[in-house]
């Protein structure tokens, strides 16, 4: 079955990789509508997020975020034949513009290696793509369940030269020498961490289960943290690429302080455009009490 549904996945990969962008974000958006007015088990797990993280919204709003949200995350999807089989240049030619990116350039020529924090927000393979396209990049990233979509992940990911580093104590192996280096190290913060791996720290002022790994690469490493995420542009005019630094916290020793300043960082990020951000993610799926909130 799992062999099949590897299939199916790939065939509408390719599908879609035939559509212009414009094409493939209103299929997207239409499948993300859909997902809204069906009020299934994304529509569920996106409104529980939203009245968890934005209490003081009204119930109006807090549907109207749901519904957005929805959409974009649907766009993303519809948007993952572009970004995986595209020619990578004519992804690039997507990313109408780059912000902030002095930050990471500075300490590149000053020797630091530099953690760059994606958060699921926005289109984080175009993100992905375009690090690759400008730096050694390795990539941490957890492998999918089918495995034909995991070769071809690391096939398309990989394509430029990156090198993806698996959650395992070989990909913090290859995390940490990649740092050492002086190169650039890309993370997704925001999955919720293993069991024994993380810590409850806050983010939009609830307590989520926080991965370690990364604060202790950077105190470990001294390397500079960024964050990052690929802004969808209205009208599908393409990307704007956003940087940002990190506060310097995030490289402390103490794992609740620096787990604490990068949710912060990452929550700066998501109230920039909360829209495109992927609310129906289980971020709060276990509670400080033991107990589970989906």
């Amino acid at each position: 079955m799992k062999h099949l549904k590897g299939w199916l996945s790939v065939s509408i990969l390719w599908l879609l990789a035939l559509l212009p962008l414009s094409l493939a974000q209103t299929l997207g958006g239409w499948i993300g509508r859909r997902a809204y007015k069906k009020r299934g088990k994304s529509y569920r797990i996106t409104r529980t997020n939203i009245d968890f993280c934005f209490p003081a919204l009204t119930d109006g709003q807090k549907e109207a975020l749901s519904e957005a949200s929805l959409i974009e995350t649907g766009k993303m999807a519809g948007e993952l034949g572009m970004s995986w089989l595209w020619r990578p240049e004519r992804v690039m030619a997507k990313v109408a513009r780059v912000c902030g990116e002095e930050v990471v350039e500075d300490a590149l020529k000053q020797g630091r290696g530099v953690i760059v924090i994606g958060p699921h927000l926005g289109n984080w393979e175009v993100l992905g793509l375009y690090l690759s396209t400008r730096y050694t990049l390795t990539s941490m990233y957890r492998p999918p369940k089918i495995e034909l979509m995991d070769r071809l992940i690391r096939k398309k990911r990989a394509r430029l030269g990156a090198k993806l580093a698996p959650a395992s104590v070989k990909g913090v192996r290859m995390a940490m020498k990649s740092l050492k280096a002086g190169e650039v190290l890309g993370i997704l913060p925001d999955q919720e961490a293993d069991s024994g791996s993380g810590v409850f720290a806050p983010f939009f002022g609830q307590d989520a289960y926080t991965m370690k790994l990364l604060p202790q690469l950077a105190a470990q490493t001294g390397a500079v943290v960024v964050s990052a995420y690929a802004r969808r542009l209205p009208g599908a005019k393409g990307f704007e690429i956003i940087f940002h630094k990190a506060p310097e916290q995030i490289n402390e020793k103490d794992l609740l302080r620096a787990a604490t300043a990068m949710n912060s960082e990452v929550e700066y990020c998501v109230r920039q455009i909360p829209e495109q951000y992927q609310w129906e993610y289980k971020r709060f799926q276990h509670r400080p009490d033991g107990g589970r909130m989906y």
